[in-house]
């Protein structure tokens, strides 16, 4: 720590912005007063965005914000502002847009020049001290944009106008705004076939995942293969997913010893991660795991959907009830040195039992990633137990134990950074995690976690003003920023999965209140779609409309698969219209780029095959609920009741027998039936 005073950051809760507390730059956190002091020093603002995790953006604060002749030149010609992308996705989601326009490409750290009201004129990412990298240097940057706002202010005025008005025309684009019109041609298989053969086309059969390096975990896109498997029978498409994900277990993306995966492989083989781990994309890969599990029974992923969850509780669970936003790459400044090994440093903990260990993991002395190890497998358990004539469960034994050793060790180590902010959005996203593991594997204590967080929702994120019905992030006792997009999205969809796995008809109504809200405050006038940001959020120059995927689901998508299962529970023709002209809006951009929008892919499919409507009732549901839940089919609404409830899929049913199932679909019921084996007859007959 230095002896410097604090800048404005020292006030703020976000540790990406306490990073920088005690740098040399007046950074001001984004808010009235650094907005006001531009305007009237008339100066140009530098907005830097990035997050607690990203190692870039350790590298540049260490190289140019610690620099006392970096940070003058900066406090005299500029406001600067500093925002944590995790906290302001809204601005991160506009300045990026204006960088790709700029430069056809992103990323973290992202540094954008302003006019004094907020209108961006130029940008970069990450810029090295000196020029190296091909690059220009920071100070040479700084010196340029001072330079064009002195004396090209003219053109700087005219490249934000043109980038506003491009980001406001990009609002939407790709998406029809045609009225809904139900046609009985707009849901056809061929398209569905198109899209899987366009995943599978850039899939990588060597190493699975989709593409070249880097790459990221693109979950939705192998969730679509799953679904399109279990529709029409297509072992290509399942054999490709499954085939990536166990890819995934092996390599070094995923962590041997404690679980959890990184954020993505920047190598073909997911061997070297980078080490981040964040809390959206270890809930996002375990949905995709219950849905391996569920669709071949293998107990591999089963034991990763554990492993991944007991991370997740460990390391990122805050004491009052919510989880942390992520893990850092760097521990000592150092990428990965909290996770890798030297082969002298195994076998001084393992002793005898580490030749076993360091062959599956594939240690040696020379290391596999900067003289270091990290730990991989290039083998399964069953070959490597019958090349060394064990049973597999003695091998699982002896890992296992190993794996408890180094497990030990490395928590002596100085542990990444946390970023200890909690986030309505990923937490949201992490109940359906636990929901989808609880119908799974059956493990009450999923279930008990989900319904916690969601109580801790309830609680902690409410806005007690009555501005807005939820907020954004949580920490120590505060609630801050009104909530998003997507937070009400996956809240929502949060929501319905607890019904599903509880019977408690409250959660629906939860849902129901919220999707209302969100069509009130976040609908744009001029089509079918919502907004990011809330209606009143007033210090944005553009409020975008999110279509595509990104690190996380397209809270459009996912809102628009909200309102068709809640427009079946409630009857509402309206919610079933809003979504069916969201999804008809989407078609050609889905239809040619499944791999960018395969969330909205998979709603497609799910229609196309049609949706199982199931109703169970009765006296004793629970354990027959729970045969249900474990089955995969992912084309379903499920309610269930013990008493009779105001829902029109619940009226007119019986409840004095002890179980009673009822499946309709494609606007056709059928009889009651009195045996989950039967439901699932009549389910695989209705499909062919």
């Amino acid at each position: 720590m230095t002896n410097r005073e604090p800048n404005a950051l020292i006030h703020e809760t976000s540790p990406y912005l306490l990073q920088h507390a005690y740098n040399p730059v007046n950074w001001f956190p984004w808010g009235p007063e650094a907005l006001q002091s531009a305007l009237e020093k008339d100066l140009p603002i530098l907005v830097s965005i990035g997050y607690s995790a990203c190692h870039w953006c350790h590298v540049m604060e260490r190289e140019s914000f610690e620099d006392d002749t970096v940070a003058k030149y900066m406090n005299t010609h500029f406001v600067n502002i500093k925002i944590d992308r995790e906290e302001r996705p809204d601005l991160d989601h506009l300045y990026m847009d204006a960088l790709q326009a700029l430069t056809g490409s992103g990323g973290w750290p992202l540094n954008v020049f302003l006019t004094p009201d907020g209108r961006p004129f130029y940008g970069g990412t990450y810029f090295p001290p000196q020029k190296a990298f091909n690059r220009v240097s920071w100070q040479d940057v700084l010196s340029a944009m001072n330079d064009v706002w002195t004396n090209k202010r003219t053109e700087a005025e005219a490249q934000a106008n043109t980038l506003v008005a491009h980001i406001k025309k990009a609002n939407g684009m790709g998406a029809s705004q045609k009225d809904w019109v139900p046609s009985s041609n707009f849901y056809d298989q061929g398209i569905c076939a198109t899209m899987a053969n366009a995943l599978l086309s850039t899939a990588d059969t060597t190493d699975g995942g989709f593409g070249s390096a880097p790459k990221f975990l693109q979950t939705y896109s192998i969730q679509y293969l799953l679904q399109y498997h279990e529709a029409y029978q297509h072992p290509e498409s399942k054999a490709q997913a499954l085939f990536t994900l166990r890819k995934m277990l092996q390599g070094g993306i995923y962590d041997q010893l404690g679980g959890g995966i990184s954020r993505y492989s920047t190598d073909n083989q997911w061997l070297a991660p980078h080490f981040e781990k964040m809390l959206y994309d270890n809930a996002l890969f375990v949905m995709v795991l219950t849905d391996a599990f569920q669709i071949s029974q293998d107990e591999q992923f089963a034991d990763a959907i554990r492993k991944t969850l007991h991370f997740i509780c460990v390391e990122l669970k805050d004491k009052e009830g919510g989880f942390h936003t992520a893990l850092d790459a760097d521990s000592e400044g150092i990428e990965g040195k909290f996770y890798t090994w030297s082969l002298a440093e195994i076998e001084s903990i393992l002793g005898e039992a580490a030749p076993l260990f360091c062959e599956f993991n594939q240690v040696t002395s020379e290391g596999n990633w900067e003289h270091s190890n990290i730990l991989h497998t290039t083998i399964d358990h069953v070959t490597f137990a019958a090349k060394h004539g064990m049973s597999l469960s003695a091998l699982k034994q002896q890992l296992t134990a190993s794996a408890k050793l180094l497990l030990e060790a490395r928590a002596k180590r100085v542990r990444p950074g946390t970023d200890d902010k909690i986030i309505l959005s990923t937490n949201a996203l992490l109940i359906k995690a636990f929901c989808r593991a609880y119908a799974s594997l059956g493990d009450a204590i999923y279930l008990q976690e989900a319904e916690e967080l969601y109580g801790f929702i309830r609680q902690r994120f409410k806005d007690e003003s009555g501005s807005f019905l939820y907020l954004h992030t949580y920490k120590k006792g505060t609630a801050r920023y009104p909530a998003f997009l997507d937070d009400y999205a996956y809240l929502i969809q949060a929501a319905i999965a607890l019904q599903e796995v509880t019977s408690n008809q409250q959660y629906l109504i939860d849902a129901a209140e919220i999707c209302e809200y969100v069509c009130e405050h976040f609908a744009d006038p001029d089509s079918h779609y919502l907004f990011y940001s809330h209606e009143i959020q007033t210090d944005i120059v553009v409020r975008k409309i999110e279509l595509y995927d990104g690190a996380t689901p397209s809270a459009n998508a996912v809102m628009a698969d909200n309102l068709f299962y809640l427009g079946l529970v409630f009857g509402s023709e309206k919610w079933q219209h809003k979504a069916g002209a969201m999804l008809q809006g989407m078609l050609k951009a889905f239809q040619k780029h499944p791999g960018s929008f395969a969330v909205w892919a998979g709603i497609y499919l799910r229609q196309t095959v049609g949706i199982n409507e199931i109703v169970v009732t009765g006296k004793k549901i629970s354990p027959f609920l729970n045969e249900i839940l474990c089955y995969y089919l992912p084309n379903k609404v499920l309610q269930s009741s013990s008493t009779a409830a105001p829902f029109p899929l619940l009226m007119d049913k019986e409840f004095e027998k002890e179980l009673v199932l009822y499946l309709c679909k494609n606007y056709t019921c059928n009889a009651p039936i009195y045996s989950v084996k039967d439901l699932f007859k009549l389910i695989k007959k209705s499909e062919y």
